[in-house]
């Protein structure tokens, strides 16, 4: 079967490609513009699954754990630069009063 350019398979594939590009080369806007193509593409499938095309679906999916893969390895380099930085993802946001908790630790990147 020949895929045409309004084919979701082959949309998926596309924004999976440019969701590959843009984790490697570190480019947010071109990331979140292809999870958008992405969803909108695994929306599409969802209302209307192609069944007959079993192997193409294992294929896409495995290309999609790759990226998800790659994009934990990059929210932990980031996490990691933060930390470095003296900030952190994990804090809590909320003390045990419910009230709006902000950090205010510092500390030096280099000893003088």
């Amino acid at each position: 079967m020949n895929l045409s350019m309004g084919d979701p398979l082959q949309r998926l594939s596309e924004a999976l490609d440019r969701e590959q590009r843009a984790l490697a080369e570190h480019d947010v806007p071109a990331l979140v513009a292809a999870t958008g193509r992405k969803l909108d593409a695994l929306r599409e499938l969802e209302r209307q699954p192609p069944l007959h095309q079993a192997e193409r679906l294992k294929e896409l999916a495995e290309r999609n754990h790759a990226n998800g893969v790659l994009l934990a390895r990059r929210r932990r380099e980031v996490n990691w630069a933060l930390r470095q930085l003296g900030r952190s993802e994990n804090a809590p946001a909320y003390d045990a009063k419910g009230q709006a908790q902000t950090v205010h630790s510092r500390r030096p990147l280099a000893v003088a």
